[in-house]
């Protein structure tokens, strides 16, 4: 993973923090910061420009806890060839409607996949490990497909909309400024910490 210095210690930063916030069950946990009124005003007024497109990445790895608890037990494996592909392709097709790069579009879902792939092994894991923590029940993945469709297109969008700001020097300190806030707001695990730190530095055109 290529980082310049700044991005490198917040990310260092952000994997160390996310040791000591590890849940019982090493699942994220969803919760917003709380504040109201003026200081939640002013808390959005210092957030990251890409904040958005970090939020959706982290959004949907979140959804990598169901894809794993839905394919535990079963045949299905970890890597589907041909699900990414279709996803890389559906991922293109909407960069192009939108005007924007179509390959840097799939280089950045590659980092997308792999990061949500890295979910489902440490779940695996950690289910091999401790069978008590498995889930009892699975959700149905097609159901769980439609709203990783929902995220993607808008991480598509978010992606367009911050194109200028990911061609600057300023992206590398403000994906790693996003990535905190991101981490700060959602109260990640050392896994999906983890796991959207790797799907970050593609996010960054060099």
């Amino acid at each position: 993973m290529r980082t310049t210095t700044p991005l490198r210690r917040a990310l260092i930063t952000l994997t160390a923090t996310a040791a000591v916030v590890l849940t019982a069950t090493g699942t994220a946990v969803a919760v917003p910061v709380p504040g109201s009124g003026a200081a939640s005003h002013a808390a959005a007024d210092s957030l990251s420009p890409l904040h958005p497109v970090v939020e959706l990445a982290a959004e949907r790895l979140a959804t990598a806890d169901l894809v794993a608890a839905a394919k535990w037990g079963t045949d299905s494996p970890i890597d589907d060839p041909a699900r990414e592909q279709q996803v890389l392709d559906n991922v293109a097709a909407q960069a192009q409607q939108i005007g924007a790069d179509p390959e840097e579009i799939r280089v950045i879902f590659r980092d997308q996949i792999e990061a949500n792939k890295t979910v489902q092994r440490g779940l695996f894991q950690r289910w091999t490990d401790h069978p008590d923590e498995a889930p009892t029940t699975k959700p149905d993945l097609s159901v769980v497909r439609q709203e990783i469709n929902r995220i993607t297109s808008a991480l598509v969008q978010a992606l367009a909309d911050t194109s200028g700001t990911r061609g600057t020097l300023a992206c590398r300190p403000e994906l790693a400024l996003a990535g905190l806030q991101v981490h700060h707001e959602n109260r990640l695990d050392a896994l999906h910490t983890r796991a959207l730190v790797r799907a970050l530095p593609s996010i960054c055109r060099d």
